[in-house]
């Protein structure tokens, strides 16, 4: 059964990563609606659909007056197909823990204020984040926080907010810590305390923790111990803590489950790594509820829950694929043509104009290929990754165009037209 967004955003999708901890049932078919008018123990009732008027102007919450819109709705669990009629489309590439770039690139793409309140400003427009928000940096819950807290306000507003897991969002659900910066696991003891002061209130704690990290940052950088031994308790704290977070049904794996790995917004696919025939064959609502599952930890079977294999490991999983995104050097032209035969067939079979992955740090920015039908927009914006300028990908009316920003001067904006 699908939920719907229209007025004053009559759907909520908070209510499914409330500390699941393997006691909340599936919501698959549940009708999402206000969070204020919830309920854990009755079915919510349907929500108007009466849509909001606005008027959006370029830069802001998209490209001119759009009038009237018809709601979003959105189907699957999580949300896997979403009609989001007459909507400006905001894309963002991998963020990797980097809060400041994080927010560069949302205020570059007209949806967050700049006046260190985090205000959504961006009215009715969808935004889309293509995952790898873990790892590399120090700031990764601060992130999701934020993120969850601008979807609160756009679907005020008759806008939303989707998230899509990466590789190494799938990573840290399996226990692999490689790429963890120690800030990052000093991150997850401080949260997990934070969380502990709120009585495990999962919403007004996770909601609240982007504003009140940074002055936990400000306490950690004061009261700075050096000694090594002190050092290696707060990482041994740090790992634990990440680890009670991150497991399958731990708080933080289940505020994952919430989103997909595969997304469908009108006609256009979204994904980290990228989307290939046999994946379509499996199904993607499939694949994205098995993932969800294992991220919560429910199995239909008592060996606990299973990996989805097919989406998050291997080089041709949906999270790891670089087919699209990946230039080999001087590919011969059999190569090129395969490569968009490939493309082609998986588009068609999921009735869509183009992708959008991120996965693959892109030197020379957000760009597309194979006629368009493929953009490639992690541009390693992270200080993390290759600490560039933050760039993204805008839809209006059907047709994209990539939004680069001169480096600390974001409000020289440069706009180049693919399609």
């Amino acid at each position: 059964m699908p939920f719907i967004i229209g007025d004053r955003g009559a759907a909520t999708q908070g209510t499914m990563a409330s500390l699941c901890l393997n006691l909340l049932p599936s919501p698959h078919s549940r009708r999402l609606t206000e969070a204020s008018s919830a309920s854990s123990s009755s079915p919510s009732p349907s929500p108007s659909t009466t849509p909001k008027s606005s008027s959006s102007s370029s830069g802001g919450g998209g490209g001119g007056s759009i009038g009237s819109l018809k709601p979003i709705v959105v189907n699957g669990n999580p949300p896997t197909f979403v009609s989001a009629p007459g909507r400006r489309i905001v894309a963002v590439g991998d963020l990797h823990g980097d809060l400041e770039q994080a927010r560069r690139a949302f205020q570059m793409a007209g949806v967050l204020s700049s006046d260190g309140q985090d205000t959504w400003t961006g009215k009715e427009t969808v935004l889309v984040q293509l995952g790898d928000i873990l790892d590399r940096g120090e700031n990764e819950i601060a992130i999701l926080s934020l993120l969850r807290s601008m979807d609160k306000q756009a679907q005020e507003d008759g806008g939303a907010i989707f998230q899509i897991n990466g590789n190494h969002e799938t990573m840290n659900v399996e226990g692999d810590f490689r790429y963890v910066e120690s800030g990052a696991f000093e991150e997850c003891a401080g949260f997990l305390d934070y969380l502990d002061s709120y009585g495990y209130e999962w919403e007004e704690a996770f909601l609240g923790w982007v504003a009140a990290s940074e002055k936990w940052r400000q306490d950690q950088k004061t009261s700075q111990n050096y000694w090594d031994s002190w050092n290696l308790v707060k990482r041994q704290k740090g790992v634990i803590a990440r680890s009670v977070l991150l497991r399958p049904g731990g708080p933080l794996a289940c505020e994952l489950a919430r989103h997909a790995v595969v997304l469908k917004v009108n006609d256009w696919i979204f994904c980290h790594g990228g989307l290939l025939p046999h994946h379509v064959a499996y199904g993607i609502e499939r694949m994205n509820f098995e993932v969800s599952n294992w991220m919560r930890g429910l199995s239909e079977k008592d060996l606990g829950p299973q990996l989805p294999f097919i989406a998050t490991r291997g080089y041709d999983s949906v999270v790891w694929s670089r087919l699209y995104s990946r230039d080999v050097s001087d590919p011969e032209d059999y190569q090129i043509s395969q490569i968009q035969s490939i493309l082609e067939e998986t588009l068609q079979a999921v009735n869509a104009k183009a992708m959008v992955v991120g996965h693959t740090p892109q030197t020379a920015g957000v760009n597309c290929k194979y006629n368009c039908s493929i953009w490639r927009i992690d541009v390693g914006m992270s200080s993390g990754v290759l600490n560039s300028r933050p760039e993204v990908l805008e839809i209006v009316d059907g047709k994209a165009r990539a939004i680069k920003g001169r480096r600390d001067m974001l409000s020289e904006l440069q706009v180049v037209d693919y399609t």
